[in-house]
């Protein structure tokens, strides 16, 4: 009873530990398997050139059967064996006529790829936290047209959602794939993936693209930003006696009769209803600055958040406005290419 008793704990622990031995194993080989298949994506990314047109050959397409493909193999194996062993003629011909349809379908959908170009069109930049959105077109020279073909972003980090298409005979299609929102900065594209399985499903057809444009993404604007602040005096008319009374630099005051057009901001006078003209004596005294230094925020996303609303509530009231950045000054000046400079000295700063 005492020797019973004595090694029936032992034999418990050494269930307990084949047990989670038989279970820590697979995923211990898992962990081997992704480290190999993430170097060797690594090693083909290195090979790939990036372009922004990519052109379907024999020498970027590639073949591969699929499940149903080494069943159907795997069926055609048996019948020929057991036409072979029971001398069946019948099984001879219904072996030799799905071997045939599997060879032309392979030959099928090898050329639903082969001879296409596609085209990335360049990506707009976009504020941080927008989807960004992938534009291609694929172009068919061929006058017959190619049916199921599909795109989606490479990559564990994406999610692998399928955007399928079909490409009239000399013809194009557009194709819309959507990336996830991206941080400020500069990012490369990810790897675009192209794949058909038409016109059976026996055999997977696929081509590995690397863009070689880029994203630019903007800081994610302030949703109740502070208003603008003060004009500083101009540097030829520091000693002016004049000062802006308001937190808001305007440089605007009401129309008066014989002001040029071109000095009336619009955009206020639809909201108004009123003629309103820019200041051009306050604008040669004072100028509006929007410096980093002026920000107040617990990080530097925050502070440039706050820049970025600046920046598009200076432009949407026609203000003459200027940047400054440690290293990177921008002149005073308004419009869309003074606009995009500000925006992309903040996303890249």
């Amino acid at each position: 009873m005492n020797g019973k008793v004595a090694r029936s704990p032992s034999g418990v622990e050494r269930k307990h530990t084949t047990r989670n031995a038989q279970r820590a194993t697979p995923n211990s080989l898992l962990h081997p398997l992704n480290a190999l298949r993430e170097l060797w994506r690594r090693w083909w990314m290195a090979r790939l050139r990036g372009s922004d047109r990519h052109t379907l050959t024999q020498r970027n397409v590639y073949i591969l059967p699929t499940r149903a493909g080494l069943m159907l193999a795997a069926t055609l194996l048996v019948l020929l064996v057991a036409s072979i062993n029971y001398q069946l003629n019948l099984g001879y011909l219904l072996t030799f006529l799905l071997g045939g349809c599997a060879l032309v379908s392979m030959h099928l959908s090898h050329g639903t790829l082969r001879g296409l170009t596609l085209v990335l069109h360049p990506p707009q930049a976009h504020h941080a936290g927008a989807p960004t959105r992938l534009r291609v077109t694929l172009h068919n020279p061929g006058k017959s047209p190619r049916y199921g073909i599909g795109l989606r972003i490479d990559g564990a980090d994406h999610a692998a959602h399928w955007v399928w298409c079909d490409v009239p005979g000399q013809g194009s299609s557009d194709v819309e794939l959507t990336l996830p929102g991206l941080a400020r900065g500069r990012h490369p594209l990810p790897l675009l993936v192209a794949e058909t399985r038409f016109p059976l499903g026996i055999f997977r057809v696929w081509t590995l693209w690397r863009p070689a444009a880029a994203v630019l993404v903007y800081p994610q604007a302030e949703t109740s930003p502070p208003p603008l602040p003060a004009g500083q005096p101009h540097s030829q008319g520091a000693g002016a006696s004049r000062h802006v009374a308001s937190n808001e630099f305007d440089g605007v005051r009401p129309y008066r009769r014989g002001d040029p057009l071109k000095s009336i901001v619009w955009k206020k006078a639809a909201k108004t209803e009123e003629l309103i003209s820019r200041d051009s004596l306050q604008a040669q005294h004072f100028q509006l600055w929007l410096d980093l230094q002026e920000t107040h925020g617990a990080t530097l996303e925050q502070r440039l958040s706050r820049l970025c609303a600046w920046v598009l509530q200076a432009e949407s009231q026609e203000l003459d406005y200027g940047l400054r950045l440690p290293g990177t000054t921008l002149s005073p000046a308004q419009g869309e290419t003074h606009r995009q400079q500000c925006l992309q000295a903040l996303a890249l700063y």
